[in-house]
């Protein structure tokens, strides 16, 4: 199955803004914990910008989930 980079990070960015919910935080929360900007967790989840490793690893952490859960979500 190939899936174009596109909607792969549409699909990521929906995945970590559903665990995020799911915690109860707020994008701004996220931000704190991750040392990263409200402004970028923002595009990061509406698939405005293609985000590093580096930041896929602190939002992991500061979600309190394994780096690899934010990359296992279904497909569309």
């Amino acid at each position: 199955m190939n899936i174009s980079e596109e909607n792969f990070i549409i699909n990521l960015g929906i995945h970590v803004r559903q665990i995020r919910e799911k915690k109860g935080l707020s994008q701004q929360d996220l931000a704190d914990d991750c040392g990263i900007t409200q402004n970028q967790v923002g595009r990061i989840e509406r698939a405005e910008i293609n985000t590093t490793v580096k930041t896929l690893v602190r939002i992991a952490n500061a979600l309190d989930v394994e780096p690899k859960e934010l990359l296992d979500f279904p497909l569309k």
